[in-house]
């Protein structure tokens, strides 16, 4: 059975069905993306296929559900894949191709699917990346536009696979750092509530038969358990709530951002890590656009988005603002207040000997093993300290639910 497909513009076209005979009237049918039914009859037409019958495929209520998203980390495994291949010498569409029938994330596939028919469909691959802003942001669609100009897209989309790598490998490492501490809280929670709701009630129900007055903090138990089991539903609802309203906040107020994002960088540990993270992808990002050839003033803008903290966001456009009008990078960094002497001599050497790049990738190796050392410890201190945090909570409670028959022991 003959399957004609067509996959442009993941976000508009839909998926029609369609029944009819090709050019030696040979009944044949399949599946074709368009915008509407007169275009798919017209792609159709172009085929050689005469269409008797076209519908809207109907929709599964299970897709969404089975439907794989596109992480960040595919899109990095995607360009060190389109890297490679093209520096094998494979055509890009055939490259692309191979790439797509060979991912397993049928989303990502057509993703790519959709590149390479823009592609030959005579758009460049800046061109047919940059309809998909929501996976392929500014960065890696002005840099593969760079590598196209200079004719030099296979060592640019091998730049562009090394930075996609390691700013991940570095995300990750964060995320690491912050969700550690959040799983802490979040188990010593559940497992304080359990027993209060659940195991604190029976060992009440067993001292009421013995009278007299508990010690005070078994009392102190009581009551908090009394109180979980009246208003658990309150209290698990208020905590969602804030949760859900915090991330609100998070993403629609610039303030609040800004506010949670410079406290975040005065915590001790913590801060230390995000602060040496964001150097590191500052300085990642700008020494990958500025080996690319994109000049200075106009790469700033995405180093910004890049540093994942709108503290250091709002110092590098300061910056951006100050090299434009002819101030050397490293004074305008020094006057930001936010980048270490060390970075500020560092890019003070690589543009007095012109290898600016080269310096502001050490610095990334430099913090980003930072970063990594740094990550190793705060694990290393943590394990020790979920020990003590579960004993106090676990060992308290159960000491509190045997003092009363401690008590009437010492007493018989």
């Amino acid at each position: 059975m003959a399957v004609a497909k067509k996959t442009s513009k993941l976000d508009k076209d839909e998926l029609y069905q369609w029944e009819g005979a090709d050019r030696n009237g040979k009944k044949i049918k399949g599946e074709i993306r368009g915008r509407s039914v007169n275009i798919v009859k017209a792609e159709l037409r172009r085929q050689g296929i005469s269409a008797n019958k076209v519908r809207k495929k109907p929709k599964d209520l299970f897709a969404s559900l089975n439907k794989q998203k596109i992480k960040a980390k595919d899109i990095a495994i995607f360009s060190r894949q389109l890297a490679t291949m093209m520096s094998s010498g494979v055509p890009l569409v055939q490259a692309l191709d191979i790439v797509a029938k060979g991912n397993e994330n049928v989303s990502m596939q057509s993703l790519i699917n959709a590149v390479r028919l823009d592609i030959e469909g005579g758009s460049t691959l800046s061109g047919a990346l940059k309809k998909h802003p929501l996976y392929f942001d500014d960065l890696f669609c002005n840099l593969v536009e760079a590598g196209e100009q200079g004719g030099i897209l296979e060592s640019l989309l091998q730049k562009i696979a090394s930075y996609k790598e390691k700013t991940e490998s570095i995300k990750g490492k964060i995320k690491k750092a912050l969700t550690y501490p959040a799983a802490i809280v979040i188990v010593a929670f559940i497992i304080t509530a359990v027993l209060l709701i659940k195991v604190v009630p029976q060992f009440e129900a067993m001292f009421q038969s013995f009278g007299g007055d508990l010690p005070a903090f078994t009392q102190m138990v009581v009551n908090m358990s009394e109180f979980f089991q009246e208003n658990w539903v309150f209290i698990f609802a208020g905590i969602i709530g804030t949760v859900v309203g915090f991330i609100q906040a998070y993403k629609r107020s610039r303030p609040f951002k800004q506010g949670f994002d410079k406290a975040m960088l005065s915590i001790p540990i913590i801060g230390v890590i995000l602060h040496k993270a964001s150097i590191a992808r500052f300085a990642r990002t700008l020494s990958t656009m500025f080996a690319a050839g994109v000049p200075l003033v106009d790469a700033m803008e995405a180093v910004a988005g890049a540093t994942g903290n709108v503290v250091y966001s709002n110092a590098v456009m300061k910056i951006r603002e100050e090299v434009s009008t002819g101030q050397q990078l490293q004074f305008s960094m020094k006057q930001a207040g936010v980048f270490p002497h060390m970075v500020i001599q560092m890019v003070a050497i690589g543009e007095e000997s012109g290898s600016l790049d080269s310096m502001l990738s050490k610095v990334a190796d430099f913090y980003e093993e930072e970063v990594d050392n740094a990550v190793d410890s705060l694990s290393s201190l943590i394990e020790p300290l979920i020990m003590v945090i579960l004993g106090i909570l676990v060992g308290g409670l159960i000491i509190a639910m045997y003092l009363p028959i401690f008590k009437m022991s010492s007493m018989m």
